[in-house]
């Protein structure tokens, strides 16, 4: 049983790795554009709302593969926690988890689209104004 616990925390730590980079790159993204906003405030071309588009674009896929990986972990994590503990061999491999389309199911969650898709409205809103 002590090895199934082990295996499992293993696993949990991998969870909390990937739901705190989702986390930090959410705030990075936030912060980039809102910096970027500040500058264009005083000097707007188009290149700034383009650039903004891209790193909105960026984060988002980011987020996505941090989003993914999270929710393969979390199936490897029920996968492990049914076994019995004979059976644990330590394997953080969750490929047979995967699907074909995880990053783009993941990156338009509800969190994901209410997320990006704020700051983009809020971009074009605020380079529509200037």
């Amino acid at each position: 049983m002590e090895s199934k616990l082990k295996h499992l925390e293993f696993i949990q730590e991998a969870i909390s790795r990937m739901a705190n980079n989702a986390f930090l790159l959410r705030g990075w993204s936030a912060s980039i554009l809102a910096g970027l906003s500040a500058l264009s405030a005083t000097s707007f071309t188009r290149a700034h709302l383009y650039f903004a588009t891209f790193i909105i674009l960026c984060f988002w896929l980011l987020d996505s593969y941090y989003l993914s990986r999270e929710r393969n972990f979390r199936k490897l994590f029920d996968e492990v926690r049914v076994k019995n503990p004979s059976e644990i061999n330590f394997s953080m491999n969750f490929n047979h988890h995967k699907r074909k389309r995880d990053w783009f199911t993941a990156g338009f969650s509800i969190t994901s689209v209410l997320f990006y898709g704020g700051l983009f409205i809020a971009e074009l809103l605020f380079f529509k104004h200037i």
